[in-house]
Order: C-alpha cells, then sequence, then structure tokens
C-alpha cells in the first residue's frame, strides 16, 4: 500500500532554513508569549528548579496509620469516638517472645522479658499507660482464695526468680485467663502488646522508620541464645517498607537509565536525550519540592508517584522531540521546527496531562486520606509537566537542536507500518474488533473474580519470605489470639455496662461468632464472668454459665479496665481472627450486623462496629469496592469529556476510550489470575493505566483527525500519524513497560506487583493506540463523517492549532 500524504493533507508549515525568513509574529498568542521571550522562560525554570530543589532535599518519608483508614465510614468514626476507651487496639505493636529451649517459667527467660519490657516501655511513641504483658500491673489475675474473690498483678510483688517465685507466678498465669491471648498455650512464649499514639511527645508525627530501627535494635540486643523475638504490627510494615524505598529507588533509577538508552538508541542525538530527560526529572524535583512546601511527606505509596510523573514526561517529551527532528530533517531551521511542533502538539499534549490530571483528581472522592495524598501528588506532578515538557522543553530544543541522522525507518520499521496501516481495511478491521470483542468477555468474567482486600496472611506488601511475615506466621501459629483482631463496642447507659440482659446478649454474639470460620477465640466482660462463675464454684464446670447481678458487681471491681471503660457505658468484644482475608472480615461483619439489627437504632444496648485492625480493614475493603466502580466511571468521564473538547466528534472520542476501557478489564482479570486483591495499594492503578493510556490515542488520534479533515484518507492519514507519532508510541510503551517489568525483582511485593501492573497496562495501552484504534476509526471515522464533523464544529485541530 502506497503511504504517502501531501503536506496540505498533513497540515504542514512552509520549509524556513533561515530564522530571518520566519514570521515571529505567527502563531497564537500563546506561542509568541513564549517563543519571543525564550530567554526570560528558561531563567524562570531555573529560578523555580533552585527553589523547589532546595525543598525536595528536605522531604521526608514516612507512613501514617490514621492516613490509611477510611475516617468518614461508619466503623471507623465508632472507633475514633472511643478511641480513648479502646487504648491498644488501633496501631498497635505485637511483641513475642519465645524460649526455644524451655518455658516462660524459666528464670533467664523472665529477666529477658522484664529487661525488653522496660526497654520497649521507654520507646517514643509508646502509649505507656496501656502497654501490656506479664510485667506489666495491668495484665492481673482473678480467682478464688480462702479470703473470697480476690486479684492482683500476674507478677508477684515479691518476685526473685526463684522456684517459690516461680510456682506463684504459674498459678497467677493460669488465673488470668491469658493463656492463649497473652501467653501461648505450649507456655514457650508471651506477648507485649505496644499500643502507639500518632505523634511523638515533641508534637511530631510518628516516625515509623526510626521506631522500626529501635525494635530492629532491641531485637539484636536480646534474641540470644535459646531467645527468638517476633515483632509485627501496622508500625512494622511501614518502617520495613520505607527501609525498602532504598531498594526502590535502585529500580527508578535502572529505569531511568534504561529509558535514556532507548532515547539515545532512537535519536541518535546526545544533547537532545539530556534535555529531554533533564525535563522530565525537573518535574519530578519541582514535585517533590512543592509537596515539601505543602507540609507533606512522601509514603510507601505515594513514593511511586514520582517515577509515573517521570514516566509521562519521558512519553510526551518523545514525542516533542520527534516532531523537531522532523521539521529540521525536512530543511526547517530549529527554532522554527520548535514552534511548528509546539503548534501541532500543545493541545493534545496539553489534553492528556490534563486528562491525567482530572484522573487523579477523581481519587479524591475516595475517604482514605493516603490516597488523597496520591492524587494531590500525581496533580502537581501533571501541573508541572505542562510546563516542564510542554513548555520549557521545546523552547530548550529550539537552542540544542537535534540530530537528524538516521531519520529514515529503516525496513523492518517500514514493514511493520504497513502492517499496522492494514488495520484500517475491512478485513483486519473486523478481525481486531473481533478479537477485542472476545477479550473484552474474557476479560470480564476474569475480573468478577476479583477479591477486594487482602489475599494472603500477614502483609501482602511484603514478600512471603520477609522477617515480618515469618514474624506473622509465628504469631498465628502460636496465638490462638492472633495479631488480627476485630472488636465490637457495646454501648449502654452509663454506669450499666454490666447489666446481666447486656451480658447475656455480649455472651450470646461471642457464641455465634465463635462458629464462624477464620474466628480463633473471643473475650470479653462476659467470658470473663464466666469464667470466675466456676471459680467461686471450687472449680465445677457446671456453673459456667453467667452468675447473678450481685456476683457480677464484685467480678466487676477486679475486672481488667480493658473490658469496659471507666464510665462503664462502653464494653469490647474482642475477636481473634486466624488472618484478614476479605472473605473472613465479611463473614464477621455480615454476622454481627445482623445481631446488632435485632437491638434497632432506639434501644438502651447498641452493638457498634468495629476496632482492632481487622475492624478498621473491614471498612477500608467496604470503602474500597463502593468507590472502585464510582471511580473508575468518573475516570472515564472526565478524560471523555476533554477527548470530545479536542476532537469536537464523539466518534473520536468513542474511538480513543475503547481501547482504554478493554485494558482496565483486562488489568482487573489479570489481578485476580495472580491473586492480587484491590485495595488500597491498587486502586489507584485503574486511574494511573487510564491517564497514561489516553496520552497514546490522543497523539495517534490528533495527526490522524487532522490529515483526514484537510483531505487524506483513513489509511494516509493514520500513516502520518505512525510516521509522525507512533514510532514514540512505540519506543515508550516498550522502553517504560520493559523498566518497570524489572521491578518483579524487588524485595518490596507492593513494589513488583505495581510494576508488573503497570508494565502491562504500557503494553496494551500501546498495542491498543496502534492496533483497535485504526480498526475501530474504520468504522467510526469514515471521512464523510469527518467533513459533516468538521463543518459543524466549524474548526478542526489543526486549525486551531496553527491559529
Amino acid at each position: 500500500m502506497e503511504m504517502t500524504v501531501s503536506n496540505k493533507q498533513a497540515g504542514a508549515w512552509p520549509v524556513i532554513a533561515k530564522l530571518a525568513d520566519f514570521d515571529t509574529r505567527s502563531g497564537s498568542w500563546v506561542e509568541r508569549t513564549l517563543f519571543n521571550n525564550r530567554i526570560w522562560v528558561v531563567a524562570l525554570c531555573v529560578l523555580m528548579t533552585l527553589f523547589l530543589g532546595g525543598s525536595a532535599l528536605r522531604l521526608q518519608l514516612n507512613g501514617s496509620f490514621e492516613r490509611m483508614i477510611p475516617t468518614g465510614h461508619e466503623f471507623v468514626r465508632n472507633y475514633l469516638e472511643h478511641r480513648d476507651d479502646l487504648a491498644g487496639v488501633g496501631n498497635t505493636l505485637r511483641i513475642a517472645v519465645h524460649n526455644q529451649g524451655g518455658t516462660i517459667y524459666d528464670a533467664p527467660y523472665q529477666e529477658t522479658l522484664r529487661k525488653l519490657n522496660d526497654e520497649v516501655f521507654l520507646v517514643p511513641g509508646v502509649e505507656r499507660p496501656f502497654m501490656k504483658s506479664l510485667w506489666t500491673a495491668n495484665t492481673r489475675w482473678l480467682g478464688v482464695t480462702e479470703d473470697g474473690l480476690d486479684g492482683g498483678p500476674v507478677i508477684p510483688d515479691n518476685f526473685d526468680g526463684g522456684q517459690q517465685s516461680m510456682a506463684e507466678l504459674r498459678m497467677n498465669v493460669e488465673r488470668s485467663g491469658e493463656i492463649g491471648r497473652l501467653v501461648a498455650p505450649d507456655l514457650h512464649s508471651s506477648l507485649i502488646l505496644v499500643p502507639l499514639t500518632a505523634a511523638s511527645a515533641d508534637g511530631k508525627p510518628l516516625d515509623y522508620q526510626d521506631l522500626s530501627h529501635r525494635l530492629e535494635q532491641l531485637r539484636a540486643k536480646y534474641a540470644k541464645g535459646p531467645i527468638s523475638i517476633h515483632i509485627t504490627g501496622f508500625a512494622k510494615v511501614a518502617g520495613d517498607l520505607i527501609d525498602g524505598v532504598a531498594a526502590m529507588a535502585g529500580y527508578f533509577a535502572l529505569a531511568l537509565v534504561m529509558c535514556t538508552a532507548a532515547l539515545y538508541a532512537y535519536s541518535r542525538c546526545v544533547r537532545s536525550t539530556v534535555v529531554v530527560m533533564t525535563c522530565s526529572l525537573i518535574a519530578v524535583l519541582w514535585t517533590l519540592g512543592a509537596l515539601q512546601k505543602l507540609g507533606y511527606v512522601l509514603d510507601p505509596y505515594t513514593v511511586l508517584v514520582p517515577f509515573l510523573v517521570f514516566a509521562i514526561g519521558a512519553s510526551h517529551g518523545a514525542q516533542k522531540m520527534n516532531g523537531i527532528a522532523g521539521d529540521v530533517a525536512s530543511g526547517t531551521h530549529k527554532v522554527v521546527a520548535a514552534r511548528y511542533t509546539f503548534r501541532r502538539l500543545f493541545i493534545a499534549g496539553l489534553t492528556a496531562l490534563l486528562a491525567d490530571a482530572l484522573g487523579f483528581a477523581v481519587l479524591t472522592i475516595i475517604d482514605i486520606q493516603i490516597i488523597r495524598d496520591l492524587a494531590l501528588t500525581a496533580g502537581i506532578g501533571m501541573a508541572a509537566l505542562i510546563l516542564t515538557n510542554l513548555v520549557l522543553l521545546p523552547i530548550l530544543l529550539s537552542y540544542t537542536g537535534v540530530n537528524v541522522r538516521s531519520r529514515e525507518d529503516g525496513r523492518m520499521t517500514q514493514a511493520m507500518w504497513r502492517w499496522l496501516v492494514r488495520f484500517t481495511q475491512p478485513r483486519q478491521a473486523r478481525l481486531a474488533v473481533a478479537v477485542a470483542l472476545v477479550l473484552a468477555i474474557v476479560g470480564t468474567a476474569g475480573s468478577m473474580r476479583l477479591t477486594v482486600g487482602d489475599l494472603d496472611p500477614g502483609a501482602p506488601e511484603l514478600r512471603p519470605d520477609s522477617r515480618y511475615n515469618v514474624d506473622s506466621a509465628f504469631m498465628t501459629a502460636n496465638f490462638p489470639s492472633s495479631s488480627d483482631m476485630f472488636v465490637v463496642m457495646v454501648k449502654t447507659p452509663k454506669f450499666m455496662c454490666t447489666r446481666h440482659e447486656t451480658l447475656v446478649a455480649v455472651d450470646a454474639l461471642e457464641w455465634k461468632l465463635q462458629q464462624l470460620p477464620g474466628v480463633e477465640s473471643t473475650s470479653s466482660f462476659a467470658s470473663l464472668a464466666k469464667r470466675a462463675a466456676v471459680g467461686i464454684s471450687e472449680g465445677n464446670p457446671r456453673w459456667y454459665d453467667m452468675p447473678n447481678q450481685e456476683t457480677l458487681n464484685s467480678i466487676t471491681s477486679r475486672a481488667p479496665r480493658e473490658l469496659f471503660n471507666q464510665a462503664c457505658d462502653l464494653l469490647a468484644v474482642y475477636v481473634y481472627l486466624s488472618d484478614h482475608r476479605a472473605q473472613t472480615l465479611d463473614r464477621v461483619v455480615r454476622e454481627t450486623q445482623a445481631f446488632a439489627a435485632q437491638f434497632g437504632e432506639g434501644a438502651e444496648t447498641r452493638f457498634l462496629l468495629a476496632g482492632g485492625n481487622a475492624g478498621i480493614e473491614a471498612a477500608t475493603n467496604i470503602v474500597v469496592k463502593k468507590s472502585n466502580w464510582v471511580m473508575t466511571l468518573l475516570v472515564y468521564l472526565s478524560v471523555m469529556a476533554l477527548a470530545m473538547l479536542t476532537f469536537r466528534s464523539w466518534r473520536a472520542t468513542l474511538a480513543a476510550m475503547l481501547p482504554l476501557m478493554l485494558t482496565t478489564v483486562l488489568l482487573e482479570a489479570l489481578m485476580a489470575v495472580l491473586g492480587i486483591g484491590l485495595k488500597v495499594a491498587t486502586l489507584p492503578v485503574v486511574a494511573l493505566g487510564v491517564g497514561i493510556g489516553v496520552d497514546y490515542s490522543l497523539y495517534v488520534l490528533s495527526v490522524t483527525l487532522g490529515a483526514m479533515r484537510a483531505g487524506a484518507s483513513l489509511a494516509d492519514a493514520y500513516a502520518l500519524a505512525l510516521r509522525f507519532t507512533g514510532r514514540v508510541v512505540v519506543l515508550t510503551g516498550l522502553t517504560l513497560a520493559a523498566a518497570v517489568f524489572t521491578w518483579v525483582l524487588s524485595p518490596i511485593r507492593f513494589q513488583a506487583d505495581m510494576g508488573l501492573l503497570l508494565g502491562f497496562m504500557f503494553i496494551w495501552n500501546m498495542l491498543g493506540a496502534l492496533i483497535l484504534l485504526p480498526a475501530l476509526a474504520y468504522y467510526l471515522l469514515k471521512p464523510g463523517r469527518i467533513a459533516v464533523t468538521a463543518t459543524q464544529a466549524s474548526t478542526s485541530v489543526t486549525a486551531r492549532e496553527c491559529a
């Protein structure tokens, strides 16, 4: 097939070899303002780089428990309202001290536990009044003695490690009810529960990396001989992820090297390659500096955004470089070539970046602050790219020029262009659309199996063999009261939390929950009262039932404070789960909500969901599931609106959007196959994919429509688009995909998963823009229809850009 198109059809501008022959008053007012004052634009950008670059160096990396939870959800609102009465059930560390050569009743073990307990007590950020272990005063026993019902601290006041003290400790532990919770059933391990505050004593946010390092120092100090130490909790996950950022930065650097090498191999021009990469890195620098100025920090999730800013910038930059090189190769002066490229691609580039920004802005509807932070970070990045890659880059290239060696496509490249152009013909178009329909059906069926929430035990953000997940597996194997705790709050009138009828209802709820798969055990004042009733009755198990009100009043005065609050208007029911998988959480939520519904809104006793890490995880899953469809719909509507403004054709908009929708469906099917759940870490992927993918479609379709509205056939117009922008679409698609695919080797599973998903989207968005888009254009963008559209719009893309 002959792939030629005239200059008139291509909407080309005259070749001007001498700058003196160019009319500097031509072009839009934006172009004239920028290019007639090039030195001032460059100087302003240099000043901004110095100003924001200094701020970027002061940007801190940290995490936040509160910013990762949906604070507007009913479960979390209930928890936050009563968090002072539920200290220790939110952001809590669990430190297990294990005796591999004996039991917890060995004197050396108890001495190690005491010293570790004392040192952890002094770590900044620990909520000391609610810290709990065998060596804290709030761990108490309750039993019947010759003097009647009695109790006291588990560790005797005169404990000296001798046989008599150890025998007394053993008796106290057995009467405390802590075996299975604070003490492992095999008596080889015990826990130190460490609730954390949101800020340290100086008012600054808790530094999770520093906390993690302190814990590792304590582990190294006391994990000697038969003693091993295992640590779990959000703070430890956050600390390990922050430590892993160094590895993530290494893979980002590798991606930068790969992109630079690929761009140089394509352009054979050192100076233009350096300029494109520099402008993309300047955008990253501005983004980080602006974040610091706004008082934000980077966290393990938003740390991926700078690479995405760089990737999008490299894609747009390569298009600008390619356009200038084409004009220079035809004999046009480098300054004129830069202005021509600005005219042709500014609208398409601006639309693409605005579409990216809108896609990220949609993420703010999700009631999870860390996702909103990601949206803000990405939005700042897109704003920076508008200035650096749409404005600064063509101006810098107007100074440096572009090497035009090897501008002719090789035989293989020409053969690939001819093969792609065939998709504008009836037979190949029908085949491409049919294959897309099959993939859409298969992908939709696969995406139906996508699960909300975590699918693996432990911390899915880390590798299964990571130190944290090994520790998590130890906790699950040795403690029935695992680290996955779901807390139901029982609200009663003041001083009425231990009423007999209330505790009967609580006991009934516990029994229902204990029947569910995934529930290891439960604990509340109701279960404590039943155990105390047995103790009062000389250990007779026949009396294991709810005692009368008088006995309950006697037990109340000696019960641990974590079971109810000081005003006795809130009871806590602790539900210990085997894991925090979505299915487990769904079962517990449904059963508890069904039970709570029996009491109604106006009842004196109300059962409120939910505290504990598992309760907050359940709320997060609900918000993510609800937000996914809304977010996806709004992302596509916003991008479609911008495409309509750019193309002035619903047919062209549909042709650009359908490949993106196919990629989204296939992405969700891939996540289901790989066992990657839809959660906080993966929810933004769709918005990122649409934002990056629309760039390819907009560039290809803008040139195609411009040529068709100038009179070219679809085949000739698409051939022109391939030579002008298609080669860069292939270059950036393959290079960026290869770069992010290297992330699968990262020790951080979160980064490995993101690399796989992003690489998949880069490839499929590229294929969609090059294969499916021209096939859809065959049905939607026939010349007669385009002519009508152009007449109705009274303008065209080319005409607007030349104005």
